[in-house]
């Protein structure tokens, strides 16, 4: 595993700006610093977010001016997101300083996460190495669906939890409960189901400007096409959002259906990657966030 403990946070607190730990207190501060930068969240995102995991903002004079987060999976692993400087604090190193606060705050666990292109230098520097590419996919979908046969997909119910936890660390390599837990709650779930065996699940939520279908676990691209396709056809037209990866084999199908790609991000990892067992295997995240 790449070591990190060298990464110890700067101690350059010019007295004006201090690093501290991300409380309930900031959220309005972070959802504003986010509307100026254009990122859709809204407070209730920032919320559960915080809720999951844990991090550091960034005050001047008690306003925040910057935020950065990071949620735990078992020991050996975690992802860091929602890192985010104000523009009028720009290039100044208050994005090093923060990105250094996480990896000493979820030492030694393997870090995941999800890079802009502005933002590749900054994690090269810290170790990171690129190990895959994600396309942000939304819209209104142009045309109606129909929910693919009952024996095929269904909802998910409380007694599948367990069984979609193992079908997601399969898929993921990662141990995920918690945020599965709290997804499942607060969205509609499914679950695909083939000679009597869950096969795939998806998870579709409130998020952003509209939902969010992520998480996405199938065994072929077939499957969670099905999945999906089953969360459009309760969704109708309402603005939804898809982070797939480069290779899922979703991406000409979903700009078909009026999910344009709009953006692309790098997945880097610092340390090992996830030991993913399958057959299920990711076809769409959480969020670019949590993975």
């Amino acid at each position: 595993m790449t070591t990190i403990a060298a990464c110890q946070p700067e101690d350059h607190d010019d007295g004006a700006v201090a690093l501290v730990p991300f409380a309930r207190s900031h959220l309005e501060g972070a959802l504003k610093l986010s509307q100026e930068v254009s990122w859709p969240y809204r407070f209730e995102d920032w919320d559960v977010a915080l809720q999951l995991g844990q991090g550091f903002v960034l005050e001047r004079a008690g306003a925040v001016i910057g935020t950065a987060a990071w949620w735990a999976y078992g020991e050996s692993h975690a992802s860091v997101g929602m890192i985010i400087v104000a523009s009028a604090a720009q290039g100044r190193g208050y994005g090093a300083r923060l990105m250094d606060a996480l990896l000493t705050s979820a030492y030694p666990r393997s870090i995941l996460l999800n890079a802009t292109a502005q933002g590749i230098p900054l994690y090269r520097r810290r170790g990171f190495v690129p190990v895959g590419d994600i396309h942000q996919h939304q819209g209104v979908p142009g045309e109606a669906y129909t929910a693919v046969p009952s024996r095929l997909v269904r909802s998910m119910t409380a007694s599948d939890f367990e069984v979609v936890a193992r079908l997601d660390r399969e898929a993921t390599g990662l141990e995920r409960r918690q945020l599965l837990n709290r997804l499942f709650d607060s969205g509609d779930g499914y679950v695909l189901q083939r000679d009597g065996i869950p096969r795939g699940y998806a998870i579709s939520r409130l998020f952003g400007r509209g939902h969010v279908i992520g998480p996405v676990g199938a065994e072929n691209p077939a499957d969670a096409r099905a999945l999906i396709e089953t969360a459009l056809a309760v969704l109708g037209r309402r603005f939804v959002r898809i982070d797939t990866s480069s290779t899922s084999e979703l991406g000409e199908w979903l700009d078909g259906i009026g999910l344009q790609q709009v953006s692309e991000v790098t997945t880097m990892i610092l340390g090992k990657q996830p030991a993913a067992t399958g057959p299920a295997r990711t076809f769409a995240l959480a969020s670019q966030s949590f993975g």
